[in-house]
């Protein structure tokens, strides 16, 4: 399984198309056997989810993100997290042992941060 997780650094991002990258997780079971960064390769409406499917990922966290790329997500087959905040490896740890769930935080405008519910 691959897990993506949009970041800033080593923390979660709370928009996703705004990200500065995806700290990508190889697991197998409940075990990391890998993690990579990619950088954002840039948010234009809906090419973010298509590239997260072609690199094979089979769930995406974030703090917040929008709702035509939760759709896009959900038609490929990728479950999406919502709602995650804090330190990437430990939210990747969480969403392992099963505690991280998501809140449906989604964002109703294209637009940054204080335009999006409160996520920056």
């Amino acid at each position: 399984m691959k897990i993506a997780i949009a970041s800033e650094g080593s923390v979660v991002s709370q928009h996703f198309g705004h990200c500065d990258g995806f700290t990508i997780y190889d697991v197998e079971g409940t075990e990391i056997k890998r993690d990579a960064f990619i950088a954002n390769p840039g948010h234009r409406p809906g090419f973010l989810p298509n590239y997260l499917y072609e690199q094979g990922i089979n769930v995406i966290i974030a703090g917040g993100m929008g709702g035509g790329a939760i759709e896009i997500f959900n038609e490929k087959g990728i479950h999406v997290i919502t709602g995650a905040a804090g330190n990437v490896r430990g939210v990747v740890n969480a969403y392992l042992a099963g505690r991280l769930k998501s809140s449906a935080s989604v964002c109703n405008r294209h637009q940054h941060a204080d335009e999006c519910g409160g996520h920056s």
